[in-house]
């Protein structure tokens, strides 16, 4: 656990310093889903850095795809391409676009942008490997914000239509998007109960908790006959007091005092965690 906190420090370390260099992007999201993708990557998920493309791989795909500067500093820290490339984002020419385009990096699996669509591709991805007798799983990860729209409901019915036991939807359940609070800008309860009438296996945890969120992704593994959907409530801006919980960061990166402020307050985490 102590490993994986550390990794997930040195992530939201990571994001800072690549959204000040870019002077754009989003910061609240990928500072809040940081232990979630350290969870998958450094310890759950079936992938090799190596051989991003094996066949047998679990396929992590990103709906929400303005939070890609997580996506893109875990797999950097895991070993997909070098962490000095994290320093170009959002510039010309470079491979890490504002928002993901598939296979641009390796393990990249999806193009994001609209939203709804990573959890459609990640639908029809589980639906290929249960057509095609495979035994990876498939993991679509998106926003409370992005349930707004309703492809990702269609997408919810179809999954569990054809039973896929080898899905797990992964909903950052962070209460913010960019015009507001979302339960103010729509109104999303009793999500449990919603998922659960679309027919799927509904976990809530701490989405900042690393036990829980392994303890989940275990569940979600032995879940036979219906798809997992996993309410992981996270805190936007995690890690980042001046950050945390405040909407306005949904959409912006810090400038170069901010992110002076942000990156002394990880470390001093990081110092504590040692």
């Amino acid at each position: 656990m102590k490993e994986l906190m550390l990794t997930a420090n040195k992530i939201r370390q990571d994001v800072i310093e690549m959204l000040v260099e870019a002077g754009s992007g989003h910061s609240a999201g990928p500072l809040g889903m940081a232990d979630v993708f350290t969870a998958l990557y450094f310890n759950h998920a079936r992938i090799n850095p190596k051989k991003p493309w094996d066949e047998n791989r679990d396929r992590i795909v990103l709906s929400n795809g303005h939070i890609c500067p997580v996506w893109y500093a875990t797999l950097a820290e895991r070993g997909f391409f070098p962490v000095r490339e994290l320093k170009t984002l959002r510039k010309i020419n470079s491979r890490l676009q504002g928002h993901p385009h598939a296979r641009e990096l390796p393990g990249i699996e999806n193009s994001g942008g609209p939203l709804g669509q990573g959890c459609n591709i990640g639908v029809g991805m589980a639906l290929a490997g249960k057509m095609d007798k495979k035994n990876w799983r498939v993991y679509a990860l998106l926003s409370d914000g992005e349930l707004n729209e309703g492809c990702d409901w269609e997408a919810f019915m179809l999954a569990a239509k054809y039973e896929l036991d080898n899905l797990c939807f992964i909903i950052d359940r962070n209460n913010i998007q960019i015009e507001g609070p979302s339960d103010k800008v729509m109104p999303l309860e009793p999500l449990k109960k919603k998922l659960e009438s679309f027919n799927l296996h509904v976990i809530e945890v701490n989405g900042n908790d690393f036990k829980q969120v392994l303890n989940a992704l275990e569940k979600a593994g032995k879940t036979k006959g219906m798809p997992t959907a996993i309410i992981a409530k996270t805190t936007p801006g995690k890690g980042v007091s001046f950050m945390e919980n405040d909407y306005k960061w949904h959409g912006k990166p810090p400038n170069k005092e901010e992110a002076e402020k942000a990156l002394k307050e990880l470390r001093r985490q990081r110092t504590e965690l040692l």
